[in-house]
C-alpha cells in the first residue's frame, strides 16, 4: 500500500508577502477578507517592510510614534497595498530609467593630434597593445601614447522597455534575516523560506529526525537560471569586463543545485538523500514528482521541497525581452491605447496581453508520510496524490508549447477521477492554470483546459492564474501555485484574475469558469489542478487533495481511535505554530542558519555490516539491504 505524502508545513517570500499561514494568499485576496484577517494581513506586511516596529504591545514608527493595529492600517494601508504584488521594479534593484551599458567606438590618430592621455602604472594592461608607446611621467603615473586605431568604452546607459516585476515587499530585505555572507540573492531566500517553513511546522526539526533514520530524510529544490546576480554568476562573468576581480565564491555559488545545498548545510544538517531538477519553469513541480514518489515507495519519510528565483537582473530582463517573452511598457500602452499604463496590472493571464512578467519567490513545502505525520501529530494542511511530467516530442521552436501538457494534464484528472470519483470531480476542483500572460498561453493552455473539462463531463471548471499577482517567477512558479491553493482551501475564496477587464476573445471558454473577481465558494474545495508548461517541452501537472479530503482518507485507512489520538497532539502543534506566527508578525524571524555549527567528523559514525550510526539520531541506517536482483544469479 503506498504512503500518502501529506503537507505537513509550508513557507516562503514572494511579492505578496510571507508564504506560511496563508499571509501572502491573504494579501492577494485582501478586498475579499473580513476585517479581522485584513488588518491582521496589513499589519503583518507593515513590521515584514519596515513602517513600523512591535514593541511592549504597541507598534512603533522609525520616528518614535506609537500606534494601535488599527492605526497601522489608517497609516500604512494605502503604501502597503501599492508596494507589494507587482509594481515598478524598485531603485535595489536597478534604476530602470538607466540602465547602466557600455559602448565600443573606434577612434583614429589624424595628422594633426596623436591619441594621447596619462594614467596610474597600476592600471596598464599586462600585455600592452603592439600600437601602444608607454612613458614614464614619475614614479606612479604614466603617458600613453596611440599610433593608428584605438577602441574605447564609453559608459552609458539606456531606459529598460520592461519596467515592471513582481518584487518581494519594498523595504523588506532577506540579507538582513541572517549573516549573509554575500550569498546571491536567490540563496538568501532559500534560507529564509525553508526556516519559515520549518518554523511553522510547530514541531522542532530536532523531534523528527529522532523519528526517523537519516536516509529517510530527502531535500529536492533547485533554481532555473542559477544565481546571476553579482555575488553568483552574473558578478563571474563581468568581472574581468569591468576590470574587478573574480571571487572564489561566484562559481560555486551560482550552481543551480545551491538552493538544496544551503537548505542540507545551513538549515536541516541533511545526510539523507538530495535532489536539485530543473525543468525550466515547471522545476517546483519536478523536484515534488521526485519527493512524492520517494515518499509513496518508502525510500523517504520527511522530504523538504523547494525552488528559490531572484531573476529581477537587466541581464535576465533584456534576454527575455529579445524573445518577445515578457510584457513592455510599449505594448502594454498600445493595449490600453494610451501614453501611460498602470504597470500594477501589467500580468493579464488570459486577458488582452503581451507578454509575461518577471518576479522573484522562494517557496518550500515539508512532506511526511500519513504515518508519520500521524505520529507526531503534524497539522496536515493537504496532500500530493500525483504529479506528472512529460515532454513534448519533436518540435521546431525549443520555447513554443506542444502535446506533452495534454498527456500531463489529462492524466493528473484521470488520476483524480478515479480517487474521487466524477461528481467530485465536476463539483469540487479547480485549476491553478499555467497563466503566463502571454498570447500564445491564453489561447494553447484554454484550449487544452476546455479539452480536459469537455472530456470529463464538466462544465464550469473553475480557473485561476496566480501569475496575475506575484508574476511569474520561474522555477518557484509552481510553488506560488501550490501556496495558493492551500489558502483557497483553508479560506475558501478563488482568487480572481482581477489583472484583466475581461477574457480575451480568443480564449476557449467551453467548460471553463474564469472571472476577473474574487470568489467566495458555495462549495468546499476537495482537489486542485496546477499546471506548468516550460521552455524546451517542460510540462508538468500535480493533483493537489484539501486537508479535509485528505483527514478523510487518514481515517479510513487508520481508523477513527488513531485519529483521535492524532487531533489531540495536533491541538499543541498548532500552539507552537502560532507563536511563531505571532513572533515572524512582529519581526521576530527565527531564521535558521547553522553555519559550521553541529558538523560531524569521523568519530560521530559508527558503522557495523549490520548497520550505520550517526551521533544526534536515534535510529541508525539500515545496510541490510533486499536483493533486487536474487532471480538473475
Amino acid at each position: 500500500m503506498a504512503r500518502l505524502p501529506v503537507i505537513v508545513s509550508f513557507g516562503g517570500f514572494n511579492a505578496a508577502g510571507r508564504s506560511s499561514f496563508h499571509q501572502g494568499y491573504q494579501r492577494v485576496v485582501i478586498d475579499s477578507l473580513g476585517g479581522a484577517k485584513q488588518q491582521d494581513t496589513l499589519v503583518s506586511l507593515a513590521v515584514m517592510m519596515g513602517r513600523v516596529y512591535y514593541d511592549q504591545g504597541q507598534y512603533c514608527t522609525p520616528v518614535g510614534d506609537r500606534l494601535t493595529a488599527a492605526q497601522v492600517v489608517d497609516r500604512f494601508g494605502a503604501d502597503i497595498i501599492n508596494n507589494t504584488l507587482i509594481r515598478r521594479i524598485g531603485a535595489e534593484f536597478f534604476d530602470v530609467d538607466k540602465v547602466p551599458t557600455r559602448y565600443t567606438l573606434t577612434a583614429q590618430q589624424t595628422e594633426q593630434q596623436i591619441i594621447s592621455f596619462e594614467l596610474p602604472i597600476r592600471h596598464l594592461p599586462d600585455q600592452l597593445p603592439a600600437n601602444w608607446q608607454v612613458s614614464p611621467i614619475d614614479s606612479r603615473k604614466v603617458r600613453v601614447q596611440i599610433s593608428g586605431q584605438a577602441e574605447i568604452g564609453v559608459l552609458s546607459h539606456y531606459a529598460s522597455p520592461v519596467q515592471a516585476a513582481g518584487q518581494l515587499p519594498q523595504g523588506f530585505n532577506p540579507a538582513a534575516l541572517y549573516h549573509s555572507h554575500f550569498h546571491p540573492r536567490a540563496l538568501q531566500l532559500s534560507v529564509i523560506a525553508a526556516s519559515d517553513a520549518i518554523n511553522a511546522m510547530g514541531i522542532s526539526w530536532q523531534t523528527v529526525i529522532q523519528q526517523v533514520s537519516p536516509e529517510q530524510i530527502g531535500c529536492y529544490s533547485s533554481s532555473v537560471a542559477s544565481q546571476l546576480d553579482n555575488e553568483g554568476l552574473g558578478g563571474l562573468l563581468q568581472a574581468r569586463l569591468r576590470g574587478e576581480r573574480v571571487t572564489s565564491k561566484q562559481l560555486a555559488l551560482g550552481l543551480s543545485s545551491m538552493p538544496a545545498d544551503f537548505v542540507n548545510a545551513y538549515v536541516i544538517g541533511n545526510l539523507g538523500s538530495t535532489a536539485s531538477i530543473a525543468g525550466a519553469c515547471a522545476s517546483f513541480l519536478y523536484n515534488l514528482k521526485a519527493a512524492v514518489s520517494d515518499i509513496q515507495a518508502g525510500r523517504v519519510r520527511v522530504a523538504v521541497v523547494g525552488s528559490a528565483e531572484a531573476p529581477i537582473t537587466p541581464e535576465i530582463i533584456e534576454g527575455f525581452t529579445t524573445m518577445g517573452a515578457l510584457a513592455t511598457t510599449e505594448k502594454l500602452c498600445k493595449l490600453d491605447s494610451s501614453d501611460t499604463t498602470d504597470l500594477r496590472f501589467c500580468s493579464r493571464p488570459f486577458g488582452q496581453n503581451c507578454g509575461f512578467v518577471i518576479g522573484e519567490a522562494s517557496q518550500y513545502v515539508i512532506l511526511m508520510d500519513d504515518e508519520l505525520a500521524l505520529t507526531l501529530g503534524a497539522d496536515i494542511h493537504g496532500a500530493i496524490s500525483d504529479v506528472f511530467i512529460n515532454a513534448d516530442g519533436f518540435k521546431k521552436s525549443i520555447s513554443a508549447p506542444g502535446p506533452g501538457n495534454y498527456i500531463t494534464f489529462a492524466k493528473a484528472v484521470a488520476s483524480a477521477r478515479s480517487l474521487l470519483g466524477d461528481k467530485v470531480l465536476a463539483q469540487r476542483s479547480f485549476v491553478q492554470a499555467h497563466g503566463s500572460s502571454t498570447p500564445q498561453n491564453r489561447t494553447t493552455e484554454s484550449a487544452l483546459l476546455s479539452q480536459v473539462a469537455t472530456v470529463f463531463g464538466i462544465e464550469k471548471w473553475p480557473v485561476t492564474a496566480v501569475k496575475a499577482f506575484v508574476g511569474h517567477t520561474l522555477g518557484p512558479a509552481s510553488g506560488d501555485q501550490l501556496i495558493n491553493t492551500l489558502g483557497v482551501f483553508a479560506q475558501g475564496i478563488l482568487p480572481g484574475i482581477t489583472t484583466i477587464s475581461s477574457v480575451a476573445d480568443d480564449v476557449v471558454q467551453k467548460g471553463l469558469s474564469i472571472s476577473n473577481a474574487h470568489r467566495h465558494l458555495d462549495n468546499p474545495m476537495d482537489v486542485a489542478f496546477l499546471n506548468s508548461k516550460g521552455f524546451g517541452g517542460n510540462n508538468a501537472t500535480a493533483s493537489v487533495l484539501s486537508p479535509q479530503l485528505t483527514e478523510s482518507m487518514l481515517a479510513k485507512r487508520h481508523g477513527q481511535k488513531l485519529m483521535a489520538h492524532y487531533q489531540s497532539r495536533r491541538d499543541a502543534t498548532r500552539q507552537q505554530a502560532q507563536a511563531y506566527n505571532q513572533q515572524f508578525s512582529q519581526g521576530n524571524h527565527h531564521t535558521i542558519y547553522n553555519y559550521g555549527q553541529n558538523m560531524l567528523d569521523e568519530s560521530d559514525i559508527e558503522i557495523t555490516t549490520e548497520s550505520i550510526r550517526v551521533s544526534g539520531y536515534s535510529t541508525a541506517i539500515d545496510l541490510q539491504k533486499e536483493n533486487l536482483y536474487k532471480d538473475m544469479l
